[in-house]
């Protein structure tokens, strides 16, 4: 009997250890460049799609990214729950002093060397390993093989897709959940970022852009339930980073009026953010002269704030600059970022750039979720990207491996009828395994 009671005691704790997931369909957005206060209470009532959402479920006042705020190490912290100093994904553009090879904003062939994804593990690679089908779409680095995995599909980014193909992957996503052929989908949305760069957050293009995602959106929710998948299909919609306005012509730093450029060994990334490798013996002159420009920050790798959570990465370099908000750093003029415009060649300027200090309000994200285990009209408190990632695994019923999200944030969001069935499924259990020990 002893024997007995304890293998029934062991069996109960083991279950409620578990937390209780919901197991469910799971649609992803990633929207590049999407800034919080684009769904505004003014801005949503000219966005039916996006109202729809708001009112079906989830809304977070807005997302702060991790820094740095730009796009590689922001997808990498949302899809692994991991700060940048744990995944190593510091960054657009990143180099490796000891192999001589380089990331360039994921589209150079060494970017998909392990070398930079293999950190962390993405929720797609435990989704599969989990014998769970993952189909992805436009969605920066599901061309590469992680942990020698890949997803079940991967429809391969590049520079820009379309409205059309996002509209299109959107409709081919809710087909392959419909037909038990996928059991997450992702899809990834770029033009939002694209015009807010090239014209401006505020911009009427960038506004034209966020118009037609929301028409997709639209025609979304109406195909989901016209299929009858509003009871089985978690949809969660996000962003990376906000944006802000940039003036290049009051606002640039130009390096070569400080600093000797034959001094730098390596540079990596222009705008708010820009990491440099010192030639032998002059880490300390860089650093004293650049210390002289009042409008960025200059740290030693050692000097970096610990609230970034960056400094441990194994690709920050010696020194990485830091502007304040509006300013932007280059070589000179010269070799800013211009864009092809329609001009000759690439002579446009930009008006929009991010990357900037995580906590300021113009770099804060967008989080909204709907679906049969999320609350509905529901206004959540502010969320970290690093928190995403725990709650696209409770709904996809998968266990999330050790991270820095913090489940107290997200877990409020949740429909509380699925708490009560998870409450129903361990009294159930406790029930069974007391009788059991009482008659057996």
């Amino acid at each position: 009997m002893a024997r007995h009671s304890a293998l029934c005691t062991a069996t109960l704790i083991a279950f409620l250890s578990v937390p209780c997931l919901a197991n469910r369909k799971l649609l992803v957005f990633l929207i590049d460049g999407f800034r919080y206060d684009y769904i505004n209470e003014h801005e949503l009532q000219n966005l039916p799609g996006l109202s729809e959402i708001v009112q079906s479920g989830v809304k977070a006042d807005y997302l702060t990214p991790e820094f740095p705020s730009l796009s590689f190490p922001n997808y990498y912290s949302l899809m692994t729950g991991h700060y940048c100093n744990v995944h190593q994904m510091i960054g657009n553009y990143m180099w490796d002093e000891k192999s001589n090879k380089s990331f360039l904003i994921g589209e150079n062939e060494d970017s998909q060397l392990p070398m930079w994804w293999e950190a962390s593990e993405p929720i797609w690679v435990t989704m599969m390993k989990n014998k769970r089908q993952v189909y992805m779409y436009y969605w920066p680095g599901c061309e590469v093989e992680i942990q020698s995995t890949r997803p079940t599909y991967c429809q391969q980014y590049y520079y820009y897709p379309s409205d059309k193909n996002f509209s299109t992957a959107v409709s081919d996503a809710i087909d392959v959940l419909w037909q038990g052929k996928a059991d997450m989908a992702a899809v990834y949305y770029e033009r939002n970022d694209v015009e807010g760069h090239h014209f401006g957050p505020w911009s009427e293009q960038r506004k034209e852009a966020t118009k037609s995602l929301d028409e997709t959106l639209r025609s979304m929710n109406m195909k989901i339930k016209e299929l009858g998948l509003q009871n089985e299909l978690n949809v969660i919609l996000f962003s990376d980073h906000g944006m802000t306005d940039i003036f290049w012509t009051e606002k640039v730093i130009e390096l070569d009026k400080y600093i000797k450029m034959s001094d730098v060994l390596n540079m990596m990334d222009r705008g708010p953010i820009v990491s440099l490798w010192p030639q032998e013996g002059k880490l300390n002159e860089l650093y004293s002269n650049l210390k002289k420009v009042k409008e960025m920050n200059v740290y030693k790798k050692d000097e970096i704030p610990d609230k970034y959570h960056y400094k441990g990465g194994k690709f920050v370099a010696p020194l990485t600059l830091l502007a304040q908000e509006g300013w932007f750093i280059s070589e000179n003029i010269q070799k800013l970022p211009y864009w092809a415009n329609g001009t000759d060649g690439k002579k446009g300027w930009q008006h929009g750039w991010h990357g900037y200090d995580n906590d300021l309000m113009v770099m804060k994200g967008f989080f909204l979720a709907y679906g049969p285990d999320f609350r509905s009209n529901y206004k959540a408190p502010p969320i970290r990207v690093v928190d995403v990632y725990n709650i696209m695994c409770h709904v996809a019923g998968i266990n999330p491996l050790p991270n820095n999200g913090t489940w107290s944030r997200v877990k409020l969001m949740l429909n509380n009828g699925v708490n009560l069935s998870c409450t129903a499924k361990a009294s159930v259990t406790v029930l069974t395994l007391m009788l059991g020990w009482v008659f057996f």
